[in-house]
């Protein structure tokens, strides 16, 4: 045996004790002729003390990183006792030390900041050296929990399959060529959807997996091309059924990952609520500062930037009141916001400020009395009200995301905080410009009153029965209640324009199989890196992946994507064209 106990677990009751630690040299120092050593591993750190000459000789020819075991009696530092380390109480006294192997000098410090592309390309040692080795045991100690709670409740735990036939909707598939069918192709899955609802319709009843799901999109800090779900569905529910079910679940995983307490009930506010007062679908409750409709106050104004926004349809007039917050701001930063918003769409940004009982603001010479009078009763001393005046989806997005940024610049929340609700009755379709058609906004399989269509009910106002889970502004999971009907999923398809010929060729083994006695069943999928993100306190799910990609979606470390032989293409029937 290498080792008998880890780096960070001898203590006072192990004094006299002869034991063997493995593991990394991470210092180095002498004191006159005595030689300390550290040696690491991923459960903590021992001080190594060599005393004798042969020992001192021995351990002044190692290096930092290099493999070591070290035997020898633990005993008490004494005076010199520290409480910077889970070890501090002893040392280990070395009587033997064993060369395991040998380390190249550490290609970056890591005690200083080194940049994101090299850390990438040794990423096994920015784990070994940093916190994301902690982040990853959370993930570890996550997943079990997760496990352990739904095995609980009697879900079975089966593999769906990773190559599958494309069936392009939403985001583009990873394609993988097939070696024994010329010019066909496997996809990766986007997610296990559409097996999970024959998983359903199989009896099976309660299903899960955590499962990897491949989007090849553009990435950005909570997004990967490959992720991993928490993927649930279940028989013979309805939705309060499965978001009590998810919501007890996120709950014990709080609690027992990271000791926080969720709240026992979930707020609920329906997704146009949630548009109208945060700007997004996935709001951050843990602050105020929510979306004000200034049309009213702007209706009748000489200033048209505000008058047509106000009474246009389709238009919209709407701000934040930031309290107490004028006087941190000068010219410049208020340029700078007006820039973040012209980002988000928006054509300009006008701000009110309330100083000495009065209105300040660079519109003063447009607006009446009464207006001045208005925003003055609406803002409190040293408060700043931000309008924006354009398209309502325009203003929305750009107050959502103004909104963020002043509470984050402002520290207007705790961030060791958790704010947990369901957004619901989200529209059923959405119309895309692009292709001049509907569709469905989540996907084709969920649920809603297919006969408002028929009552005359415009199509994007009906609602459907889906439902996402937000924690801290993050959508952490979502699902909805699906069409288990045959006759219900075609007129479905026929909604959307889907002709029987398309559906079939999409998704003709799920349609086939609603025809064979489906229950009515419904779930959820839980992004389980942006879960991790969360109990681990960061901002990027990058941080939360033993080995991810960079925002073009490449391997620093492994190279990949990479060209292969042409022997290999040729094999699969394929040809690459080359770039003009």
């Amino acid at each position: 045996m290498l080792r008998s106990h880890s780096c960070g677990e001898l203590r006072l009751e192990n004094l006299n004790n002869e034991v063997t630690l493995a593991g990394w040299i991470t210092g180095k120092r002498e004191f006159g002729p005595i030689l300390f050593l550290v040696i690491s591993d991923r459960f903590g750190e021992t001080q190594i003390v060599c005393e004798s000459k042969t020992m001192v000789k021995q351990g002044a020819a190692l290096s930092l990183e290099d493999v070591v075991a070290v035997s020898g009696v633990v005993r008490d530092r004494g005076d010199n006792r520290t409480t910077k380390i889970t070890t501090g109480d002893i040392e280990l006294r070395a009587s033997s030390i064993t060369l395991l192997n040998k380390s190249k000098p550490m290609p970056y410090d890591h005690k200083k900041n080194a940049s994101d592309t090299i850390k990438l390309a040794y990423r096994y040692l920015d784990i070994r050296k940093s916190d994301i080795r902690d982040k990853l045991i959370v993930r570890s100690k996550a997943a079990s929990v997760v496990r352990e709670y739904l095995d609980a409740l009697g879900f079975n735990d089966i593999e769906t399959p990773m190559l599958n036939k494309s069936t392009p909707e939403g985001a583009r598939d990873f394609l993988v060529p097939s070696r024994l069918a010329s010019g066909s192709f496997y996809a990766l899955p986007q997610s296990p959807q559409i097996f999970k609802q024959l998983l359903m319709v199989a009896g099976m009843d309660r299903y899960y997996q955590l499962t990897k799901c491949f989007r090849d999109e553009d990435l950005r800090a909570d997004r990967q091309p490959e992720f991993t779900q928490i993927d649930i569905e279940m028989s013979f529910v309805d939705e309060d059924d499965i978001m009590q079910m998810a919501e007890d679940m996120v709950r014990t995983v709080f609690k027992k990952v990271i000791d926080a307490d969720l709240p026992s009930h979930f707020p609920t506010i329906s997704y146009a609520e949630s548009m109208e007062k945060y700007g997004t679908d996935a709001p951050d409750t843990r602050f105020g500062l929510e979306i004000q409709n200034l049309a009213p106050l702007f209706a009748n104004s000489e200033f048209n930037a505000f008058k047509s926004a106000a009474t246009a349809k389709g238009m919209a007039v709407k701000g934040i009141i930031l309290p107490d917050a004028f006087a941190s701001y000068s010219k410049n930063q208020l340029k700078k916001l007006e820039k973040e918003v012209q980002g988000d769409g928006a054509k300009a940004l006008s701000w009110f400020a309330k100083v000495e009982g009065e209105i300040t603001t660079p519109l003063l010479k447009f607006l009446s009395e009464s207006e001045l009078e208005t925003i003055a009763n609406m803002v409190d001393e040293n408060g700043i009200m931000f309008a924006i005046a354009d398209k309502e989806s325009t203003v929305l997005t750009a107050l959502g995301n103004l909104r963020k940024k002043l509470a984050l610049t402002h520290n207007l929340y705790d961030t060791n905080s958790f704010s947990a609700l369901w957004v619901t009755e989200f529209p059923a379709f959405e119309y895309d410009e692009d292709s001049d058609r509907w569709s469905a906004t989540h996907h084709p399989f969920t649920d809603f009153d297919v006969d408002a269509v028929e009552r005359g009910e415009e199509m994007g106002k009906i609602t459907s029965r889906a439902y996402d889970m937000v924690i801290n502004g993050h959508e952490v999971g979502g699902g909805s209640i699906r069409i288990h009907a045959a006759e219900k999923q075609k007129k479905v398809f026929q909604l959307l324009n889907i002709s029987d010929e398309e559906a079939e060729e999409k998704f003709g083994f799920l349609f086939n199989a609603l025809q064979f006695g489906a229950p009515p069943h419904g779930g959820i999928a839980f992004g389980f890196d942006r879960l991790i993100m969360l109990l681990t306190g960061t901002s990027s799910i990058r941080d939360v992946i033993a080995f991810p990609k960079t925002t073009s979606a490449s391997c620093m470390m492994s190279g990949a994507p990479a060209p292969v032989r042409t022997l290999q293409l040729s094999e699969l029937h394929i040809a690459v064209k080359k770039e003009d």
